[in-house]
């Protein structure tokens, strides 16, 4: 199993949702992406999301497409400015866990368990889209093992 990390589908601009849900563009790509891994069969045992509309909507499709709707779970330390740090002490890839945020945490998170640095860029999310991590226990580090982005730019 693996560490998926999701940011979430294109929002709505807040002066037509101010709670910024998922836009009907952002809705179809990430109903395609999760369309597209759950033929892969990719193995996704429990999806976490930050509370926030946008993030909630995004993990509610995921789980719709893998049969998870009872292992949706809303998951502190998500936001976008929390600490990569702290949260990253709890995360084991053999849990097979998506989590679903933000940026600019979920760049600064993958940066920090590939570096150590959360400040060194090492992916570019696109919403919607899954960055795959695994991790080496013997090496204690963890490396991108695929991704799946709506876009190719």
């Amino acid at each position: 199993m693996a560490l998926y990390l999701v940011q979430h589908g294109k929002s709505l601009p807040k002066d037509i949702d101010p709670e910024q849900g998922i836009s009907d563009t952002g809705r179809a790509e990430v109903e395609r992406i999760a369309a597209v891994a759950a033929n892969y069969a990719v193995q996704i045992a429990g999806i976490a999301h930050s509370g926030k509309k946008r993030a909630l909507q995004t993990a509610a499709i995921f789980a719709a497409a893998f049969d998870l709707e009872d292992k949706v779970v809303e998951r502190s330390g998500l936001k976008p400015l929390d600490d990569v740090v702290r949260l990253s002490a709890e995360l084991r890839s053999q849990d097979g866990l998506m989590l679903v945020g933000h940026l600019p945490f979920m760049e600064k998170l993958t940066s920090y368990l590939v570096t150590g640095n959360a400040d060194k860029t090492v992916f570019k999310f696109q919403n919607g889209g899954i960055v795959c991590l695994e991790e080496d226990v013997e090496k204690n580090s963890w490396f991108i093992k695929w991704t799946l982005m709506p876009h190719i730019e």
